[in-house]
């Protein structure tokens, strides 16, 4: 009888430990595939269960949670929906997470291992650590100026600190209401539907996600190339550019749409924005030369994270003389971001040292404890000092005496850059209207401020395009904001 006991009980002992090993093979080695099942509803109720961290913006939340009773628990709210879109994204219990909401997820839904103190324990009692705090480097007067100088055109704004990379202000519009999306229930797929096909793109960050022909603005580059290849010694010494000018290896006559080119200096150039000088200095300083400085300025990156992804800005590294000539003048298959485009002007603002874009000041858990922190980095030295003083004074010729006057602020320096880009077959499309900048208040010592507009307005009448009359006095108003706050 004890024998017939003892086999009962090895066989009990081995009936537990296969239900050990197999408990510890489902639970432990097979958990992301249970996890990630789409028929396992735990994950989902359990991360919509708790209050979602908040994004800051001077130290106050621009976003909340609601809760709704029902079994996806919370839903997220915004403060000023519209106005802080294009920097919070969307966080929807059907559609996911963008911009920061998605950069910054796992943090905001508690999930990021740095909450924890003991992480390892966290993942063996699977706890869900409350939310942390994502506080951005947004200004809230310079956003909405932003915002309300675009008023209703289609276009976008970014604004930097030229010194530290700090994001003053990113502004698309026309905007949405990222609240709108935030459920589950057929009245957020409804809203998903009509603002996916709206004509005017609402949900599309043109300060982040959308490239365009840079136009004349470009000529910043062309001329940095210019100065420190050496093409170009004398910014008041004649050029010998011819009106018009015939890119190279074909009939095509280049004209301009002021008078006086011909022969022009680099500075008079520069400020009435002449594309047969540019064009032949594109052509002169060559493909290696041209692309090599638009790189260190930040094109051809495909890796630029602020940490929401940044649309990568192109400049072709293959083209022949006459892409090349249409490239100096931001034409051909060279497009830009607007945030790309602040970086140019905030390059020239700090001396050539471009400094990292970040949008995120630092990260705390709910207690208010640091999680991580965002110092000012060099992205790289886009051009040596001599050159940046030159172009400082090119910029600020453009807002005294040339195309940028409408910039202007009084007692400041401003620096700018006007352009009028052509798109379309034929060039039959509205022009872009361009204009990037810099200003340094009266009594600081360098600027504060680098900031690029761009306005794609289809309602304005093509003549009344042009960066100095359409998109200058936004940035003016801009600036001036970040000047004074």
């Amino acid at each position: 009888m004890t024998r017939h006991i003892r086999r009962a009980a090895a066989f009990c002992l081995l009936l537990m430990l296969a239900l050990a090993l197999n408990a510890t093979r489902i639970q432990v080695f097979q958990n992301d595939t249970y996890d990630g099942n789409p028929a396992n509803r735990r994950q989902t109720i359990a991360r919509y269960g708790q209050v979602r961290g908040d994004i800051f913006v001077d130290g106050r939340p621009i976003t909340g949670s609601k809760d709704t009773g029902e079994q996806l628990r919370y839903e997220r709210t915004y403060r000023y929906g519209p106005l802080y879109a294009p920097v919070t994204g969307y966080a929807s219990q059907t559609y996911g997470s963008t911009l920061l909401e998605g950069a910054q997820d796992r943090l905001l839904s508690g999930t990021d291992p740095l909450l924890a103190p003991f992480p390892l324990l966290d993942d063996v009692t699977r706890a869900r650590r409350p939310g942390g705090a994502v506080h951005t480097t947004i200004v809230p007067a310079v956003q909405h100026a932003a915002y309300s100088a675009l008023g209703d055109k289609q276009g976008a704004v970014a604004a930097l600190d030229p010194a530290t990379g700090e994001i003053l202000a990113l502004v698309s519009t026309p905007s949405y209401d990222p609240g709108l999306l935030s459920g589950n229930g057929t009245t957020e797929a409804q809203r998903w539907t009509t603002l996916n096909n709206a004509a005017s793109k609402p949900m599309l960050n043109r300060a982040l996600r959308q490239t365009y022909p840079p136009g004349s603005a470009f000529k910043v580059v062309t001329a940095a190339a210019a100065l420190d290849t050496g093409v170009v010694t004398d910014v008041d010494a004649r050029t010998h550019s011819p009106v018009p000018f015939t890119l190279p290896g074909t009939s095509t006559r280049l004209s301009n749409e002021v008078e006086g080119c011909e022969n022009a200096s680099l500075r008079a150039a520069f400020e009435w924005s002449c594309n047969t000088v540019f064009a032949k200095l594109g052509s002169e300083v060559g493909l290696a030369g041209l692309v090599d400085t638009a790189e260190r300025f930040g094109f051809n990156d495909p890796d630029l994270k602020i940490p929401s992804p940044v649309s990568r800005s192109n400049m072709d590294r293959s083209m022949d003389p006459a892409q090349v000539a249409l490239s100096a003048i931001g034409q051909y298959d060279t497009t830009a971001t607007p945030l790309q485009m602040a970086m140019v002007a905030a390059a020239v603002a700090n001396n050539g040292d471009l400094k990292v874009p970040h949008l995120v000041e630092r990260t705390t858990d709910a207690s208010g404890r640091t999680v991580s922190s965002t110092h000012p980095a060099s992205l790289r030295q886009t051009f040596n000092p001599g050159t940046a003083a030159l172009l400082k004074e090119l910029m600020v010729g453009v807002v005294k005496e040339g195309t940028g006057a409408n910039a202007a602020i009084p007692g400041a320096v401003v620096g700018g850059k006007t352009g009028t880009a052509q798109h379309g077959i034929g060039n039959a499309g509205l022009p872009y209207a361009w204009f990037i900048s810099w200003a340094q208040a009266k009594d600081a010592a360098q600027p504060g401020v680098a900031v690029a507009v761009v306005v794609e307005d289809a309602a304005a009448d093509r003549d009344d395009i042009s960066g100095g009359g359409s998109a200058a006095p936004i940035a003016r108003a801009v600036m001036r904001a970040a000047l004074t706050s």
